[in-house]
Order: C-alpha cells, then structure tokens, then sequence
C-alpha cells in the first residue's frame, strides 16, 4: 500500500495525491517583507506556492505580511490557486514610533493580551508564545479547512495542541545563536541578564521544536544549529533551500554604476549581523579608495556599536541609511553598487547574498554559518572572508574597488548570476515545500 493510500480519508488522502492541490496555512508571527527574512520567506513562497496550483491563507500578525498577485501558472503546470491573508493581530507593542507601549485598557480582548503585555513589562519577548495561542484557537474554529498548517519559526506552545492537519515548521536558524552572539557582546552584568530575559523564549522553542515532527530547514549549516542547539532528531529535520525572486533581481545595464558604492543590508544593530566590522573596514579602506562609502539598507541606530563607530571614525558623510524604499529602488541601488557585502557573524541563509548576486552585482561576503552554502568558492562566485576580521573585509573590498578591480568585478558578478540561477530561486524552493508537505500529509494519516 502506498503511503498516500494509507493517509487515506474524506479529505486528507485526497489532497495527499501527487497531483491535488493543497490547502495551506501559512502562519507568521512577523511578517515585515522589508527588514528580516520571515516576511520575505513568506511574500515569495506563497505566491510560488499558489503559482503551483495551491490554495495559501497566510494567518499574520503584525507587521502584516506583503502578498504578491500570483501571475500565470508555470507552462504545462495546474491552473493556479490563491494567496490570501487573515489577520491575527497581536497587541503590536513594538510599532513605531512607539516601542514597548502599555495599551490602553480598551485594546485588552482577553487573557492573551494581558500575558503580552506582563511579559513585555518583565523585559521578555512575548510575541511566539501568545501569537502559537492566537493560532491555535483559530485553526480550532477551522478544523477541516486546511490540508496542512506550515508555521514560520513561531514554535510557540500553542502549536502542539491538535491543530486538524499536520504540521510542517520552518526553522531559518536557531534563535539560540543569536542569543549566544548577543551575551558575547555584553558590556557587562546588567545587560547580560538583560538579553538573557529578551530571549527566555527560546527554551520554549527548544521544547516545541522537539516535539515536531517535520522540521524544514534553509541549510545544511542551518540543520546542523538545529540538531546541536535544539536537541531535535536528524532525521526530522529536512533542507530546503531558498533564493531570490530573479525576475527582479536581474542586471540592467542602463542602470548607473556609482564608483566607490558597497551596499549592505541589515535589520538591526545586533553583534550577528556584522555591521560595526563592515564600519570598522571602510575606515580603513578609504585610506587608500578615498570614494568609497556604504549605503546601509536599514534603519540606522542613534545610539549602539554602529553609532559609534561611525562617530569614532568621522565616516558620518560616508555612510548612508536608506529604508522604506519600493522593490524597484531597491534593486536598482543594488544594480548600481560596484560591491555588495555580507559582513554577518552568522546566517542561516542569507537572502542579501543571494539577491545581489542574482543582479550580477558581486559581492564580497564572510563565512559565517550558511553563508558560504549561497555565496560559493572564494575567488569563484565570490570573495569570501572570516567573520568579524575588519582588516580582511578591507582587503577584500579593495581588491574589487582599487586599481585593476573592474575584471575581477564584472568575472565574480557573472559567475554569482549563474550560481543563483542554478540553485537558489523561489519556484524550487515552492517545489521542494510542496513536496514535503506531502510526506507529513502521509505520516500524519498513516498515524491515525
């Protein structure tokens, strides 16, 4: 008997064949499509999924997610399905321009809500565990609705009551390692017991992501932090990469390149992502490319390493901030850039790497976690550097941006197209999802 005869029921068997569209839930917790991966995992693999024949209702909470209009189904492929979004909203205690907010007491709906706010009080992240509630008793109500739920790194509690389809979680990287990058980089006491609260939640997604039975992935560097900080079996834990959306993020060569241009993105002013090495190597670089400047996308921070650096360094002309910009904007400060650079300590993936190399643009990057996995070969696809060596990262940059760089430049941008096109675009990583949704249909009918 073959595995979907045995997931075999009124519903869920059917959908378990090979050539049936599946109902998804596609739960988010954050869903800002501009600043952090989640939201762009999210925007770009829905739309893939449906452009695959598949019915997506993306469940978010604030930042609400971005939806893109599906298009046409691949040539030969099924009609293709919908993405919709219902909102889940939280209490969005982080929104600006008002961070750590205390609600009015007419915002309380019930028992969740003053949870969120008393962690909140007590320097915790609230955010996982009351959204993983706030899922639960919706999918409660909508029992039957769904062929499979696939949760986006929530791993609250909630998720491990019967949700009346199987899971499937997605892991981009155990936030443990953010957590440990973050201690190291304590000033002192207080603020060590200070990141400790900020991240208590992580025990919980230790405990959930245990207790999972189908764990996905974005690298294999990403699998191993997950079998070694969260104690899950191997066999539980699947890779599927992800990539860029390349009919954006292409060449154009009528845009123009701006000499001395790096360009970076980064989230937040947080140790893992490198940004005060990055600083620290363009002081030393503009020694000798006096042009040479940074544009960050990001929201720059008033205070913190970054500020002071740039302070320190007197680079406050030399660098620039850029945030809230359109996709078009985005890529074309991309295109016009003469280097793209990663300086994190550590990623799971790295979808900057992948989408500057997706416009020819080279990129210098280092060699932290899964970064390597997107980036390839030094000296092939990429130049590549240790993490958190200012020095290397100045070197690096120089050989691309001094005398005799536009060969190398224009040889590493073509070199990194061609990889990405290859390996890491959305339409596989639909696929790949897809097909593991699939499996855990099976398993969880073969269970029953």
């Amino acid at each position: 008997m073959t595995a979907e005869a045995v997931a075999a029921g009124p519903r869920s068997g059917a959908a378990a064949d090979a050539g049936r569209p599946l109902r998804i839930a596609l739960l988010t917790y954050k869903g800002n499509p501009f600043c952090g991966g989640q939201g762009v995992y999210v925007r770009h693999l829905s739309r893939e999924l449906a452009r695959l024949g598949h019915t997506v209702e993306v469940i978010g909470s604030q930042p609400y997610p971005v939806l893109d209009e599906v298009g046409d189904a691949p040539a030969g492929g099924p009609a293709p399905g919908v993405v919709t979004l219902t909102e889940l909203p939280s209490l969005d205690l982080y929104r600006q321009p008002d961070p750590f907010r205390t609600p009015g007491r007419d915002e309380y709906r019930d028992w969740i809500d003053a949870l969120e706010v008393a962690t909140m009080w007590t320097g915790g992240f609230p955010e996982p565990l009351t959204f993983s509630l706030r899922a639960r008793r919706l999918l409660a109500a909508r029992r039957g609705d769904f062929d499979v739920v696939h949760d986006n790194q929530t791993l609250g509690y909630g998720l491990l009551a019967p949700l009346g389809a199987p899971l499937v979680t997605t892991v981009h990287h155990p936030v443990t390692v953010d957590r440990r990058l973050e201690l190291d980089a304590a000033r002192d006491a207080k603020r060590r017991l200070s990141v400790r609260r900020w991240y208590a939640f992580t025990r919980m997604q230790k405990r959930v992501a245990r207790r999972l039975p189908s764990i996905l992935t974005v690298s294999g560097s990403s699998r191993r932090e997950i079998v070694d900080h969260l104690g899950v079996r191997p066999e539980r834990v699947h890779v599927v990469p992800i990539g860029a959306d390349t009919s954006l993020w292409s060449p154009d060569a009528s845009v123009p390149e701006v000499p001395g241009r790096i360009v970076t993105t980064s989230s937040a002013d947080v140790p893992l992502k490198g940004l005060v090495h990055l600083v620290d190597a363009l002081a030393k670089l503009r020694t000798e490319v006096p042009e040479a400047h940074l544009v960050v996308v990001g929201k720059r921070a008033e205070d913190g390493p970054v500020a002071r650096a740039i302070e320190r360094y007197g680079l406050d002309g030399a660098v620039r901030f850029v945030k809230g910009i359109s996709d078009a904007e985005l890529v074309d400060l991309v295109r016009g850039a003469q280097v793209a650079c990663v300086p994190s300590l550590y990623e799971g993936f790295s979808l900057p790497a992948a989408e500057a190399m997706a416009t020819g643009t080279p990129l210098v990057a280092t060699t932290g976690g899964a970064i390597p996995e997107v980036a390839g070969p030094d000296g092939e696809t990429c130049l590549a550097v240790p993490p958190g060596d200012p020095g290397a990262l100045a070197a690096a940059l120089g050989r691309l941006l001094g005398p005799g760089g536009a060969e190398l430049r224009a040889r590493l941008g073509a070199a990194g197209r061609a990889r990405v096109l290859d390996r890491f675009t959305w339409a596989r990583a639909a696929q790949g999802t897809a097909d593991r949704y699939r499996e855990a249909i099976a398993a969880h009918g073969a269970r029953r």
